[in-house]
């Protein structure tokens, strides 16, 4: 079951926005949406070639498995 929730993370722990009762123990995904998270630049032009490669390296070695889940648009487009 797939169920969109909205939280804020205060403290050390995500504060749930929306009423919605779990079972103990349910296992949670979660997916960061914020505008905040931003790695700092790469001022280096070696170190970010470097970085870049390896980046690349990394998606090549762990691709999307042809069975992950779609996202819709509605989904990719969902404005809080």
């Amino acid at each position: 079951m797939t169920q969109a929730l909205k939280a804020i993370y205060r403290n050390g722990a995500f504060i749930l926005q929306t009423a919605f009762e779990l079972p103990e123990g349910t296992e949670v995904e979660l997916l960061i949406q914020s505008p905040y998270v931003v790695s700092p630049p790469i001022s280096n032009t070696e170190a970010k070639e470097r970085f870049l490669r390896s980046l690349v390296e990394r998606m090549q070695q762990n691709p999307i498995p042809l069975n992950a889940p779609r996202f819709t648009r509605e989904m990719l487009h969902e404005r809080g």
